[in-house]
C-alpha cells in the first residue's frame, strides 16, 4: 500500500478529531530536497474549513500523526506544508515484502478483462524500413509491453500497405530494369532489392518528365503523360482486375519484402501477434456506409458521394465513399477497426501508433466509430509521435536518401564496438561474447535515446551521443546493471534470508523510496502511453544507486547484517532495471 493510502485515513481522522470537520481530499506531494521529509501534505486547502494559520494547523496534525500512526517518525512544518518523516521500519517492511517478488510492479491480467490491440510498424511493401519506422516500432512495441505490465491483455498487430500505385512503381521498374534478378542472385535482402527499384522508377520518371518539358510541355502536363507513370497506372488497374501475371509478380515481390522485414523485426527485437493486409481490407467499410446512411450519420451528395458532416464538432465534412462507389482510406480504417473486434471479440480498445501528420485523420475516425455506436470506440487512442531527424537533414525514400533501419542498427553496433574497445575492459571475452555485447550496447543506446523522449516531441538523433557511457543514456544504465552483477558474483556469503537490520542509512532509504515508485510509474506510463516515463524513472533509479554506491561500503562492510541488506538492495535494483528495460525492449549485459 502506498504512503498516501496509509496516511489519508489517519489524516482524515485527525482533522475530524481535532477540528470536527471533514475534508473531501488530502493533497500530497513529494517533499522538496531542502527539507527533511518523505511525503508532504499540503495544508492550504484546509484553511477554507478551519479558521487558523497554516503553521498551527500543520503542527497539530503532525503531533496527532506521531502519536497515533506507527509509520510516522517525526515532522516539520514549512509555511503551508506538513513534511512527514516516515519511520525506517516502514521501508524495511516494504523492502522485505518485495525482495523476492518476481516482476515487482507488474500486474497479471484478469481472465475476463477486455484486451487492448496495439497497432504499429504498418509499412509499405515498396521499400525497406527506415529510421522513422524504427521510432514507430520501438514506441508501439514498448507501449504494448507497458500496457501488458499494467494488467491488461494485449494483442500486437500491424496493417501492411501492400497495394496501390507505389507498389506498382517498384514492380514495373523491376520488369523494365531488373533482368530477372532476385534476392538470392544479388545477395540483397528482399526489401532492399524492391526499394532499389522504387528509386529506379523515380529516376526514370524524372528523366521522362525532363524530356517532355524540353518538347514544350509544362511540368504538370509532363508528370501526367510520362509513359512510365501511365504504365504504372495501367498495372494498378490490371492488379485490381486480377490479371494473373500481375498478381503473380505482386505476390513474388511482396514475399521478398516480407522476408526482409522479418529479419529487421527480429534484429530490432519487436514482434506481432497478427497481421492485416490492405489488399484484404481495402474493401472493408463500404457496407458500414449504408448503415451510417440509414442512421442519418452520413449524407449523400447529388453526385452519389457519401460524407459525414463534423462541423458541429469543430472539424469539417469528410468523404467516406467516392461518387464512383470506391472507398477512401477513412472507409478502410472504419472497416478494419470493426473487423479486428470481430476477429478478437475480447478487444475493448485500440492504440494506433502513427505519426503526428495523421492527427486529424484519427480524430475523425474515432468520432465516426463513436457515432456509429460501437462501445469500444471510446477506448481508441492515437499514439501520435514526432519525426526523427538526423544532423544531415530530412529523409526522402523516393530519392534513396532514407536512413535504412538495418544500416542504422549496424552503425550503432559498430559505434558501441569502437567505444568499448577504446575503454579496453573486455579482457577474457570471446569473439562471440564481444559481438553480442556490442549489439546489446548499440541497440540499447538506440532504443533508449528514442524512447526517453516524450512521443509527441520531434527527435534529432545523434548516434555518437546515444552511446555515451555517462549521462541519461542506455549504456550508462546498462553499465550500472553490469556493475551490480559483478557485486553479486563476488558476494561469497548467503544473502538470501532477512538481513534483520533496524535502521537505514540515508542513501539506503532514498533507494528503497525510489523502488517503491515503480508500480505507480508502470501504471502512469500505461495510462499516458509513454515509454519516456519508464526510461527516465530507470535513469533516476540508477543515479540514486550510484549515489548509494559512492556513499556506503557494500562488500567491504564489516557488519554482516548491513552487508547482507546492501547486497539484497543492489540485487533488487538490478532486477527493476532489467524489468523496466524489458518494457523498453532493451537487453541488459551481465558483464561490461
Amino acid at each position: 500500500m502506498s504512503l498516501s493510502n496509509i496516511l489519508t485515513p489517519s489524516i482524515e481522522k485527525a482533522i475530524q478529531t481535532l477540528f470536527d470537520v471533514t475534508i473531501d481530499k488530502i493533497e500530497f506531494q513529494t517533499t522538496r530536497k531542502e527539507f527533511e521529509g518523505d511525503i508532504t501534505m499540503v495544508i492550504f486547502p484546509l484553511l477554507k474549513l478551519v479558521k487558523s494559520n497554516p503553521i498551527e494547523l500543520g503542527n497539530k496534525i503532525g503531533n496527532y500523526l506521531v502519536e497515533n500512526v506507527p509509520e510516522v517518525a517525526r515532522f516539520n512544518v514549512v509555511s503551508g506544508f506538513l513534511n512527514i518523516v516516515i519511520a525506517d521500519q516502514y521501508y524495511l517492511n516494504f523492502f522485505n515484502e518485495i525482495r523476492s517478488a518476481e516482476k515487482f510492479g507488474f500486474v497479471t491480467p484478469s481472465a475476463n478483462d477486455k484486451a487492448v490491440m496495439v497497432e504499429y510498424s504498418s509499412p509499405n511493401t515498396n521499400k525497406p524500413l527506415h529510421l522513422g519506422h524504427v521510432r514507430n516500432n520501438l514506441l508501439g512495441y514498448s507501449v504494448a509491453e507497458i500496457i501488458k505490465a499494467s494488467g491488461k491483455k494485449v494483442y500486437k498487430t500491424q496493417i501492411i500497405n501492400d497495394r496501390g500505385i507505389h507498389i506498382c512503381k517498384s514492380m514495373l521498374a523491376w520488369q523494365k530494369f531488373g533482368n530477372g534478378e532476385t534476392p538470392e542472385s544479388t545477395g540483397l535482402k528482399g526489401d532492399k532489392l524492391v526499394g532499389n527499384y522504387y528509386v529506379a522508377f523515380d529516376k526514370a520518371y524524372k528523366a521522362e518528365i525532363t524530356e517532355l518539358m524540353e518538347t514544350g510541355k509544362t511540368e504538370e502536363e509532363a508528370k501526367k503523360i510520362a509513359p512510365i507513370i501511365l504504365e504504372a497506372q495501367q498495372m494498378l488497374l490490371d492488379w485490381e482486375n486480377g490479371k494473373p501475371e500481375v498478381i503473380e509478380l505482386w505476390k513474388t515481390m511482396n514475399q521478398w519484402v516480407y522476408n526482409g522485414f522479418a529479419t529487421t523485426y527480429k534484429n530490432l527485437g519487436v514482434n506481432f501477434d497478427s497481421y492485416y493486409y490492405e489488399s484484404n481490407t481495402y474493401l472493408l467499410g463500404k457496407d458500414v456506409v449504408q448503415v451510417g446512411l440509414d442512421k442519418g450519420i452520413f449524407e449523400k451528395d447529388p453526385d452519389g458521394s457519401v460524407w459525414i458532416d463534423l462541423t458541429d464538432e469543430g472539424l469539417d465534412r469528410k468523404i467516406v465513399l467516392r461518387s464512383d462507389g470506391t472507398a477512401v482510406y477513412m472507409t478502410q480504417d472504419i472497416g478494419t477497426a470493426i473487423q479486428r473486434v470481430k476477429d478478437m471479440p475480447d478487444v475493448g480498445g485500440m492504440v494506433y501508433t502513427v505519426g503526428n501528420e495523421q492527427d486529424y485523420h484519427f480524430k475523425v475516425l474515432f468520432l465516426i466509430l463513436k457515432k456509429l455506436g460501437f462501445d469500444w470506440a471510446s477506448s481508441l487512442f492515437h499514439l501520435s509521435y514526432g519525426m526523427v531527424d538526423l544532423p544531415s537533414g530530412k529523409m526522402k525514400s523516393r530519392e534513396g536518401t532514407v536512413v535504412d533501419a538495418d544500416d542504422l542498427m549496424q552503425e550503432m553496433t559498430d559505434t558501441a564496438q569502437k567505444i568499448a574497445e577504446d575503454l579496453g575492459k573486455l579482457e577474457g571475452y570471446s569473439a562471440e561474447e564481444k559481438s553480442k555485447l556490442y549489439n546489446t550496447i548499440g541497440l540499447g543506446a538506440l532504443k533508449y535515446y528514442i524512447l526517453k523522449v516524450d512521443p509527441k516531441k520531434r527527435i534529432l538523433f545523434n548516434p555518437e551521443e546515444s552511446v555515451d557511457f555517462a549521462g541519461n543514456t542506455g549504456p550508462f544504465i546498462q553499465y550500472t546493471y553490469a556493475r551490480i552483477q559483478s557485486i553479486i558474483r563476488k558476494a561469497d556469503f548467503d544473502f538470501a534470508s532477512n538481513a534483520g537490520i533496524e535502521e537505514l542509512h540515508e542513501k539506503e532509504k532514498e533507494l528503497v523510496k525510489q523502488l517503491e515508485l515503480f508500480p505507480e510509474v508502470i501504471q502512469n506510463a500505461a495510462h499516458n502511453h509513454s515509454p519516456a516515463l519508464i526510461a527516465n524513472y530507470t535513469y533516476d533509479l540508477v543515479r540514486e544507486y550510484n549515489s548509494f554506491y559512492q556513499a556506503v561500503s557494500i562488500l567491504g562492510e564489516t557488519d554482516l547484517a548491513k552487508k547482507t541488506f546492501r547486497v539484497q538492495l543492489s540485487k533488487k535494483v538490478a532486477d527493476v532495471i532489467a524489468d523496466s528495460f524489458s518494457l523498453l525492449g532493451i537487453n541488459v549485459p551481465e558483464r561490461m
